[in-house]
């Protein structure tokens, strides 16, 4: 083993794993770090049931699209990590499992940069951060207010139904794992109790097709972030709710309700015994719906522009209306045992020790090249696309970073100007 890379991968997911790939085309001596294992986060962070909630048609890991017999299905947990765990022992990748990295820092006057890991200190020329932008599950501060005698856990510790203490469930947030978290323990006959959020919710299908092909026939998945109407808020924007379980089909809150779950406002505040709610649940249930529906109103447009024959469907009726909002639950009188709280992450790059952060520490860069020489990021939500923190668009990511990496390893500092006139002609 080496103590110097051509280029240093900090992550063995599918992005750094797709990293290794494009840069073993090319040629590119390099190195990854993956502090886990190979396909860990789909392992260990996901619960029993999780599937994928895109058609396994979308998953393009470079040089290893899907080839399974239902490409309009969706992957379950176990494919998942077996589609990995399959990648890397088809590409070999030179890979260092169980091995954290402590800190990236530049190397003044000398170039590149510094790498301490629990497996010693290595110096890289070029670095590729490839650990996406989930990484410490949030908890609020107001949890601390429920009593030792209730279970709680984040949604990336959940695995079952049964793992639960008996008694009932309160599930906060309404992201796509809350609302799959949720409707796992209803369909097990677990009394839920969900938190309503501002999280949008999508269709399924329309018009005879999955939703996830019409978007990709109109182009959809090619907008750039710089394109995109909401520029850099698309980022930060919560993930539409729907489920790729039994074949796919929507999420539909209101046609819990019927069937006995409770639904509430966003969680406001605890006072011991008692659970507030924001009186938003009627406007949250509204607000979801209604982006769903335009998401169908911009399907009918691009149908008729394109005078596709399509079939018609009925217009979208509610199921369930709230009557009265609660604002309140006593979670004693209610039994509840477990909260799941299912409200995010937050990115931790503390450890790059490379000025090219917000002050909300997100990395600037410009489709993951920072501003600083030699550092990138793969991975992120939006990095370029909005396939880029998923199976779809990570190969376009890590084409182009090969790319540049590449461009910059044969444009070094020296003093015999015909490498670089030989480079910028083309030879």
């Amino acid at each position: 083993m080496k103590d110097h890379y051509g280029v240093a991968i900090v992550g063995g997911g599918q992005a750094g794993l797709s990293m290794s790939y494009c840069l073993k085309e090319k040629g590119i001596d390099h190195i990854i770090f993956e502090k886990a294992s190979i396909g860990y986060e789909w392992r260990e962070r996901r619960w029993d049931s999780f599937c994928l909630v895109t058609p396994n048609w979308q998953c393009q890991l470079p040089g290893f699209p899907y080839a399974g017999a239902d490409p309009e299905g969706f992957m379950a947990k176990d494919e998942i990590v077996q589609y990995l765990e399959a990648y890397a022992a088809l590409i070999k990748p030179p890979i260092y499992t169980g091995v954290t990295v402590l800190r990236v820092r530049p190397r003044p006057g000398e170039g590149g940069f510094a790498i301490a890991t629990t497996l010693g200190d290595f110096t890289a020329d070029q670095v590729v951060i490839a650990v996406g932008g989930y990484h410490i599950p949030r908890l609020p501060r107001m949890a601390e207010r429920l009593p030792s005698t209730i279970l709680q856990i984040h949604s990336s510790q959940y695995k079952n139904p049964h793992s639960l203490p008996a008694g009932e469930v309160l599930v906060v947030g309404t992201g796509q794992s809350g609302c799959q978290i949720a409707e796992d323990l209803h369909r097990e006959g677990r009394q839920v109790h969900l938190c309503v959020g501002g999280a949008p919710r999508s269709p399924r299908r329309y018009r005879g097709k999955d939703v996830v092909d019409w978007l990709d026939q109109m182009g959809y998945y090619d907008l750039s972030i710089q394109d995109h109407p909401q520029k850099e808020k698309a980022r930060t924007n919560t993930n539409h709710y729907l489920t790729g379980r039994d074949g796919g089909r929507e999420i539909n809150l209101r046609q819990f309700a019927l069937e006995g779950m409770k639904l509430y406002g966003k969680l406001e505040d605890i006072q011991a015994p008692l659970l507030r709610f924001q009186p938003n649940l009627r406007v949250n249930l509204d607000r979801a719906d209604e982006v769903a529906e335009n998401i169908k109103k911009t399907i009918d447009t691009f149908i008729a522009n394109q005078g596709i024959a399509a079939p018609l469907e009925d217009p979208y009726q509610p199921v369930w209306e709230p009557e009265v909002e609660p604002l309140s639950l006593d979670y004693g009188q209610a039994n509840i045992r477990t909260v799941i709280w299912s409200i995010g992450y937050q990115s931790d790059f503390s450890w790059v020790e490379v000025p090219v952060f917000d002050g909300k520490g997100h990395p600037g860069h410009d489709r993951g090249v920072t501003a600083v020489a030699g550092l990138y990021f793969l991975g992120l939500p939006w990095l370029h696309t909005w396939g880029s923190g998923r199976f779809s668009g990570i190969a376009r990511d890590a084409n182009y970073l090969a790319d540049y990496i590449t461009a910059r390893k044969k444009v070094v500092p020296t003093n015999d100007w015909s490498v670089v006139n030989e480079f910028l002609l083309g030879s």
